[in-house]
């Protein structure tokens, strides 16, 4: 099995009618075993929904997944069995200790009783852990508690693990801490990680490949650095302290010799120049002959902001932010969806 993970064609919508949303338009792409995965995109993407359909708690209208050689729609229950799902929200039983949550995972999944003692203190000690394994969890720093939950879905020993934006809401340390984890999971396991993330620097930071998703569809896909490699010379930024002066700033940027690739995004002009410090005298002087006051201009190596704003034509940033505002009604169908499906299998 060279992939452990293919998606090919996946459309999922919510609701019917003029109040329906489409997540997703025909996502496709595969995972190498044994590797680190992003899936990115700004919030509303279709990462969650994307997720969800792999680890079988919601059904794409059409299309295919296939998980640890295991098609989801035909085979879920092993499917369930080869994996470990980290959702954006705590799984754990916060008025348990750290040993009786592992503990009772373990029994989930049928393990003897020998085995998850001895899972459980590798995982307790490997996520430094076991000093506070016998305290109810409820005490533990966000961090702490994270942590958990990965050792939770690692706990049955899955082929392939799932990690929904693992990181949200952690402070710069812990952060740090679960990058760190995360990194080791595939040396240590041999596991094949899907992490789905809004952070630019995650992604960059972790993946060995990813696919950028924007408005359901995959966007572009690659090496962090294939990706960046891919979009030549600097990006410059030009914040404008006036926004209606944006067509004019535009006209300006244009005509400076080595420019190339303008895009407008609100306040903002974004351009890919040749040689960032050998241009940037001749952009001033251009917006300044044109009467335009930049409230910032900035120049930078290619980023994996800059690969998104080339083939989603608009910043992450933005898109971030517009798509926090309008997932919430996208959130509420996946949200009630997936209590459907668990409610109907408890059944």
């Amino acid at each position: 099995m060279q992939h452990a993970i293919e998606a090919k064609g996946l459309v999922k919508t919510y609701g019917k009618g003029a109040k329906a949303v489409r997540a997703l338009s025909g996502v496709g792409f595969a995972v190498p075993r044994g590797t680190v995965f992003g899936l990115l995109g700004p919030n509303g993407a279709g990462k969650s929904t994307t997720t969800k359909i792999f680890t079988t708690l919601s059904t794409p209208d059409s299309g295919t997944a296939v998980v640890a050689g295991l098609d989801v729609a035909k085979e879920p229950g092993r499917v369930r069995h080869a994996i470990g799902y980290v959702p954006q929200k705590p799984c754990f039983d916060p008025t348990a200790t750290g040993r009786e949550n592992l503990t009772l995972q373990g029994h989930v999944y049928g393990m003897s009783g020998s085995d998850i003692r001895t899972r459980g203190d590798q995982l307790l000690e490997r996520f430094g852990l076991a000093d506070a394994a016998n305290r109810i969890t409820k005490t533990w720093s966000g961090g702490m508690q994270r942590k958990l939950d990965v050792a939770l879905a690692l706990m049955h020993r899955p082929q392939v693990l799932f990690l929904d934006e693992p990181t949200t809401g952690l402070d710069p340390e812990a952060r740090a801490d679960m990058w760190a984890e995360i990194s080791g999971v595939t040396q240590a396991d041999g596991v094949t990680v899907l992490l789905t993330t809004h952070y630019l620097e995650e992604a960059d930071q972790l993946a060995d490949r990813l696919v950028i998703i924007d408005r359901g569809q995959v966007v572009a896909e690659g090496t962090p650095e294939e990706l960046k490699g891919g979009l030549e010379g600097d990006a410059v930024q030009v914040e404008l302290a006036d926004p209606s002066q944006q067509e004019a700033a535009h006209r300006a940027v244009a005509a400076v010799r080595g420019v190339g690739e303008i895009t407008a995004d609100g306040a903002r002009l974004h351009a890919r120049v040749g040689n960032g410090a050998a241009t940037l005298p001749g952009l001033l002087a251009a917006l300044d002959g044109a009467g335009v006051a930049p409230a910032s201009l900035t120049v930078a190596r290619p980023s994996l902001d800059d690969v998104y704003l080339r083939h989603a034509g608009r910043s992450f940033h933005s898109a971030d932010r517009a798509g926090l505002a309008g997932a919430t009604q996208t959130e509420v169908e996946v949200s009630t969806a997936a209590r459907r499906t668990a409610s109907g299998r408890q059944q």
